[in-house]
């Protein structure tokens, strides 16, 4: 045994440490030695790490996240599976390009006055400057990844598995090009999926508006937020049920400031409730006006164009933009005294996720994937109980979402992305169509890809064959429908298989009045800040004490003092413990035959008694993915059982047997404590151990 220095310095141990580890191989499943007596040597273990963007850095979510995964990859590597966590990262295609046109702006230029050749050069740069950060980050937080097998989405060997995916669908004749209205950012300019439209309550004015009925009889009101879009009617859609509209389903009315007549037609779709129950149906520019443009077969006027500016067909306000041809059509709409009321009202107003600009909806040619086989597929694989969400609430966030879903728009008008693999398309891929192939691709997928036969046939001893299916998953919850159902639907037509089996959908952590966190708004913590200030350990452990099944974690940044005060108590129990054995000068067997012997004393069976339960509960709180409570149950145990209680009463008991006892049930605690905290746990393994040169992280359970 080693003497320990007074007191723990985490910044003595932690990065010289994770060095130690990644130079040895540790983290590589190469390192992984079969076991006889062990039948968990025979399996394997994978995770692939939800692939942040190049341009992010760590953030509160990421922490939580990367350390739940470490606790299951660390947990099943002690158990003797050959584990693999794989990592990674995203090209992120709209988040990469919005950054490195900003740097263009600082010179005055835009990605139009480099051309696009030069422009991917300048993204490729930024990213070989700035895309590895948040992995190094990672590494600070103890995350034992396979950085050998680090893979980034626009890796050669990953371009081929986006292009093979894209080219069977194509052939399938899952793929189609059509005009439809999408959700359009004119800043980015290009198109955005629904899940990328995150939306924002907005106070805005309710404009009652009176449409005449082109025989002189009278006029039916229109509800609307959004009234330069009357340019564009095509038609008024009643609910046919609706009582008040009845005698006026067939007539035609004349639209005001466009003068043109358009029907008023009949519409499940219309509710009654909202408004006046009368609506403006205008298909260019409301994606369910274009559902009942294709219902009615209505005319399609575009009135607004991709730089959010009135068109020629608008014919009032021509190149104004939105907002100010609103003004004056309102402004018209009162001189021809056709405005009934305004009224207040607050509604959500969708917005790019990336660079917070108004989305408008508008009519664009685009590339879509046809989802209703392959939703189906994905649904059944969690209803049958194949895949199964953690908490089990999520299940049906997954399957709200798949039985409503529209086929999904999948091609972007940017430059960074994967380009359409069809002569003549210059746009790209949605960023989330290569992320999908994650679990398979990032394991060397499409290997033996047979395009005809539609079949995968991995290499005998490959990563594929190896380490595919991926068993578990954990992530949050705004991505189950922009990632994860896009990944199991992908993995079941890929190659025939489950991408994973469980998915742990982890909490959000807010600041301390339950709000989400900005950096922009200076709301945010940086978890960089907490390691550097108080260690990674003590970052972990306040991350997990605080995560106790709800779905909302409120930051006390009192559980990182907690986190720090248990580490020193783990310390100096270790130093008490090591002084005590020292200075009786016992002859101690090796821990691991403790138990084989018969115990005398009381207190002393007490104790290890109350461990190997301890143990036991805390290893099926982690097959059960409820790490908070496991972190709880050995804090219990180690701070008030083995401390408070029974090294006091040790003092009175210096024997052989009671020594024993308290280095047994020191390197055990030691042990099932290593996942959560790996940094100081292995520092006393190393102090304490018997058997020397071994590490604790490939230590047997």
């Amino acid at each position: 045994m080693q003497e320990l220095n007074k007191p723990y310095n985490p910044k003595d141990h932690e990065e010289k440490l994770y060095k130690e580890w990644e130079e040895a191989g540790f983290f590589a499943p190469e390192a992984h030695q079969p076991r006889a007596d062990n039948p968990d040597s025979n399996k394997t273990f994978t995770m692939v790490i939800p692939p942040p963007n190049i341009t992010g850095s760590l953030h509160m979510g990421h922490a939580l996240n990367s350390t739940i995964q470490d606790i299951l990859v660390r947990y099943h590597r002690m158990k003797g599976f050959k584990t693999l966590w794989l990592p990674g990262t995203d090209h992120a295609g709209i988040a990469t390009q919005y950054v490195v046109e900003k740097e263009l702006k600082k010179e005055g230029l835009t990605r139009f006055d480099l051309g696009r050749e030069e422009f991917l050069k300048r993204v490729w740069e930024w990213r070989e400057k700035y895309g590895h950060i948040i992995l190094g980050q990672l590494k600070k937080l103890g995350a034992s990844c396979d950085w050998s097998r680090a893979r980034f989405t626009m890796d050669p060997e990953y371009t081929k598995a986006i292009e093979t995916a894209f080219l069977h669908y194509h052939k399938k004749g899952l793929i189609y090009q059509a005009n439809r209205v999408v959700n359009w950012c004119s800043r980015c300019a290009t198109s955005l999926s629904d899940l990328e439209a995150e939306y924002k309550e907005e106070e805005a004015e309710l404009i009652f508006i009176k449409y005449p009925l082109a025989d002189g009889s009278g006029s039916i009101t229109v509800a609307t937020t959004r009234p330069e879009t009357m340019l564009g009617d095509a038609a008024v859609a009643v609910n046919p049920k609706d009582a008040r509209y009845k005698n006026l389903i067939g007539k035609k009315i004349n639209l005001p400031i466009q003068n043109r007549e358009i029907p008023i037609i009949a519409d499940d779709s219309v509710d009654m409730e909202f408004g006046t129950g009368a609506v403006k149906v205008t298909p260019a520019h409301d994606v369910a006006d274009f559902e009942i443009h294709e219902r009615h077969n209505l005319l399609v006027y575009q009135v607004i164009d991709e730089k959010s500016r009135m068109t020629a067909e608008a014919k009032f306000c021509v190149g104004l933009k939105t907002k100010e041809c609103r003004e004056k059509v309102v402004e018209e709409l009162e001189k021809l005294n056709l405005i009934e009321k305004k009224e207040k009202f607050i509604h959500n107003i969708a917005k790019c996720y990336r660079c917070d600009t108004v989305i408008e909806p508008l009519i664009s040619k685009q590339w879509f994937l046809k989802m209703k086989d392959l939703a189906a597929k994905a649904k059944a694989e969690v209803e049958n109980g194949n895949i199964k969400f953690h908490p089990e609430n999520f299940t049906k966030t997954y399957l709200d979402w798949l039985s409503n879903i529209r086929d999904w728009s999948i091609s972007r008008q940017l430059w960074w992305g994967h380009k359409i693999p069809l002569d003549g398309v210059d746009d790209v891929l949605d960023t989330w169509f290569s992320s999908a192939l994650w679990p398979f691709a990032t394991l060397g997928w499409p290997q033996s890809y047979n395009l005809e036969l539609e079949t995968c046939n991995p290499k005998e001893g490959s990563d594929l064959e190896t380490f595919y299916p991926t068993q578990v998953l954990s992530t949050a919850r705004d991505i189950i429908n922009l990632w994860v159902s896009r990944m199991i639907f992908s993995g079941l037509e890929f190659t025939g298989k489950k991408p994973f089996s469980d998915v742990i959908i982890h909490a959000t952590v807010l600041n301390k009045e339950g709000k989400r966190m900005s950096k922009s708004l200076g709301t945010g913590i940086d978890p960089l800040k907490l390691i550097e200030e108080f260690g990674a350990d003590a970052t972990r452990f306040a991350l997990i004490w605080q995560a106790m099944g709800g779905q909302d974690i409120k930051w006390q940044q009192e559980a990182v003092m907690a986190g720090k005060k248990f580490l020193n108590k783990l310390w100096n129990a270790s130093r008490f413990v090591m002084q005590r054995i020292e200075s009786t000068k016992s002859e101690i067997r090796n821990p691991k035959q403790i138990l084989n012997s018969k115990i005398q004393n009381k207190e002393n069976k007490n104790i290890l008694e109350k461990f190997e339960e301890t143990k036991k509960t805390t290893e099926e709180l982690i097959k059960t993915y409820e790490f908070g409570p496991a972190l709880h149950l050995l804090y219990e145990f180690f701070w008030h059982e083995f401390c408070d209680k029974y090294l006091e009463e040790s003092k009175k008991m210096e024997n052989a047997e009671t020594n024993e006892t308290l280095l047994y049930v020191l390197t055990g605690t030691i042990k099932i404590l290593h996942p959560f905290i790996p940094f100081i746990t292995e520092v006393l393994w190393s102090k304490l151990l018997l058997e020397k040169n071994n590490y604790l992280i490939v230590e047997n359970w």
